[in-house]
């Protein structure tokens, strides 16, 4: 995309982790003429990213940091969108756009969409791409690359500042698409919230384990531990407000997951060596999926660089 079609101008982000660290490196990466205004709540990390260079300046405020901007992403924890954006309403330039990145889309419509005032276009989004860093020097511009980003603009929303928004993104390296908030809450209480809710637990059982110590559970984790440990240590703000937020969709899942868990308990006690490997067969299937959709690699230990190397 030439500069001179950047789709907007001037960007706001409202929170400078992971995330909003790498919208800022992708889109310098893209060359696109865009300038980025940050605010975080921490004076450190405001700090921080001006000195990493992925903003163009920060705010002392978020209202501060709005005023101007033709696009706005929040990318604070979801449990502080409301407050936010009670905070930016009176300064949002008409014709701006009003999106985020939160995993959650329901809240989101509940918590911000009444505050956009009348003149500013509200299209929520969410890039699923992540690692388990956080804060502004975790980010890179690479982070959205070939990842998915799901639009969940209302009924009504101007089409115009959707197109906008999916060039924005796309220019960041995301494929993108367009879900209901709705379905995108089931979808993701599925592909993302249960495993991360699983893997918090597993981890938990295994350092709350009387008959194993904590240095056994770290020197002999084999690699099925080894990968719900790296869920397992993503932002606990982020995932408590998750959690709180999709607890409808979350609650759902868990319990299908529950049956199918129960099912499982039966064949291994009764010794159902049948069902056993049909599950596992259709699982494992699955993965060769996710695989050739180019959503990660088949390479050994999932690409992890080994200590012989």
């Amino acid at each position: 995309m030439p500069q001179s079609e950047a789709p907007f101008r001037r960007v706001a982000l409202i929170g400078l982790g992971l995330i909003g660290s790498s919208i800022g490196w992708a889109i310098k990466r893209a060359g696109l003429e865009i300038e980025f205004v940050g605010y975080a709540r921490s004076a450190e990390t405001r700090q921080t990213a001006q000195r990493l260079g992925f903003v163009d300046a920060v705010a002392e405020s978020a209202a501060e940091a709005v005023q101007g901007a033709d696009l706005v992403i929040l990318c604070s924890p979801i449990g502080t969108y409301g407050a936010l954006a009670a905070e930016i309403a009176p300064h949002l330039s008409a014709g701006a756009t009003v999106s985020d990145v939160g995993s959650v889309k329901m809240a989101v419509v509940r918590d911000v969409g009444p505050l956009v005032p009348d003149g500013v276009e509200f299209v929520p989004a969410h890039p699923i791409a992540g690692t388990e860093h956080s804060g502004p020097e975790a980010g890179f511009a690479e982070l959205f690359d070939n990842r998915w980003c799901i639009l969940t603009p209302p009924p009504g929303a101007n089409r115009q500042a959707v197109a906008r928004l999916a060039d924005f993104w796309r220019a960041c390296g995301s494929d993108v698409d367009f879900m209901t908030p709705e379905h995108h809450d089931l979808v993701l209480a599925v592909t993302s919230h249960l495993p991360h809710l699983i893997a918090y637990n597993i981890v938990g059982t295994a350092a709350d384990l009387e008959t194993v110590t904590e240095q056994e559970v770290i020197k002999y984790s084999a690699s099925g531990f080894r990968d719900f440990t790296r869920i397992a240590a993503s932002d606990p703000t982020m995932w408590r407000d998750i959690f709180l937020n999709n607890r409808e969709a979350v609650l759902e899942m868990l319990g299908r997951f529950t049956e199918d868990l129960a099912m499982l308990q039966r064949a291994i006690r009764w010794g159902d060596a049948d069902a056993l490997f049909d599950t596992f067969s259709r699982t494992r299937a699955i993965r060769r999926q996710i695989v050739e959709a180019g959503q990660d690699t088949d390479k050994p230990d999932f690409g992890r660089q080994q200590k012989n190397e």
